[in-house]
């Protein structure tokens, strides 16, 4: 086991990341009636950006957590980290504005990204900020 998976903020990422499996999979079976087809297309993007930023979360994680990366490619991933956060919470605002009724599962995953951005500022502390490269 690599020292990264180990890392609480590395656990609730992949828990957040079964967590939107298991949306998408209940969205794609679900019958939503749509008004236009472009509101299909929609809900896929939407349905495709939650995946991708769930697994977005976890690799930048893994890319940050070594002891030798230097601290601006730390900023860096937790930049996007961030982003990728934010952005689910986007995606499920999009789910549900397009008539997925079962929003019970969208709002656990508002708790759990709530949750992952305490531990996220936790570990984000711990980073060594006189580790850092010297732009030549």
């Amino acid at each position: 086991m690599e020292k990264w998976e180990k890392l609480p903020v590395f656990k609730k990422a992949m828990d957040i990341q079964k967590l939107v499996n298991y949306i998408v999979k209940s969205v794609e079976n679900t019958d939503i009636d749509f008004e236009h087809d472009i509101e299909a297309e929609m809900l896929k993007s939407n349905l495709n950006y939650l995946r991708e930023n769930s697994i977005i979360i976890s690799a930048k994680i893994a890319g940050a957590a070594d002891e030798n990366t230097l601290y601006d490619i730390k900023m860096e991933n937790a930049a996007i980290i961030r982003k990728s956060a934010r952005e689910l919470i986007t995606d499920v605002q999009g789910i549900e504005m397009h008539g997925f009724k079962e929003i019970e599962y969208l709002d656990l995953l508002r708790n759990e990204v709530d949750e992952f951005r305490i531990i996220f500022a936790e570990w984000v502390k711990t980073f060594d900020c006189w580790n850092y490269s010297i732009d030549r």
